[in-house]
């Protein structure tokens, strides 16, 4: 692969159906850029079997493929910068999410990952413990149908802005969420409206290290039940 390669190559072809396989396991900056962004009638994705990534690579691949019902996995375990951003944005079809198993992280790598995916009922876990700045911001907004977030393990967020930053904002039937950040949310913006306009009742499950008690939108929803989580 070489940057740009494939970047645009079916934008807005919106009768496209059956998609070539993608065998590359070490991607080039861009490479993937909007391949296949506004392939309205494409249901199924090809396999991303890539290992190595690169900044940008995945960057609005699917996005707008109003129609895709299933994505691929996602095998990386190293996140390089904007990598997967925007990469199912308005994928309204969409119903579950694929795994991320990476966990070390790259700045803005899920930022917007899944915005406007309103089919979306099951997050992917995220176990990466080490964050970067806006990794996760705008993952899951305005994902409408998604009820649980993903439980979120990292625990000392100090120097990531903005990781968490509107993740799950506009969820309007998000009712559960479990974090096990020690440090208040309010700090670097990191979780700024992560959860406006969530479910006015729901489960809060805090770390029981945590002194912080921040309420509303950038904290722990008014009306949430709160919970110490107990591993």
């Amino acid at each position: 692969m070489t940057g740009y390669c494939y970047a645009n190559m079916f934008q807005n072809c919106s009768s496209l159906t059956e998609v070539p396989a993608l065998p590359a396991t070490t991607l080039a900056d861009y490479c993937y850029n909007s391949m296949f962004f506004g392939c309205t009638s494409l249901t199924t994705a090809p396999l991303l079997p890539a290992i190595t990534l690169a900044n940008n690579c995945y960057q609005l691949m699917f996005g707008s493929c109003t129609h895709l019902t299933t994505a691929p996995e996602l095998p990386a375990t190293t996140l390089t910068r904007y990598c997967y951003y925007l990469m199912f944005k308005n994928c309204t079809s969409l119903t579950s999410a694929p795994e991320i198993s990476a966990t070390i992280m790259g700045t803005w790598c899920c930022s917007s990952m899944f915005e406007g995916c309103t089919s979306l009922t099951t997050a992917p876990e995220l176990p990466a413990t080490t964050l970067n700045n806006s990794c996760y911001r705008e993952m899951f907004k305005d994902c409408t149908s998604l009820t649980t977030a993903p439980e979120l393990p990292a625990t000392n967020m100090n120097n990531y802005e903005m990781c968490y930053y509107q993740m799950f904002y506009n969820c309007t039937n998000l009712n559960y969420i479990k974090t096990m950040q020690l440090t208040s949310p309010t700090k670097n913006q990191m979780c700024e409206d992560w959860l406006y306009g969530v479910s006015a009742t729901g489960t809060f499950v805090k770390n029981a290290a945590a002194t912080w008690d921040v309420t509303g939108d950038s904290g722990i929803p008014s009306g949430w039940t709160v919970e110490t989580a107990t591993e």
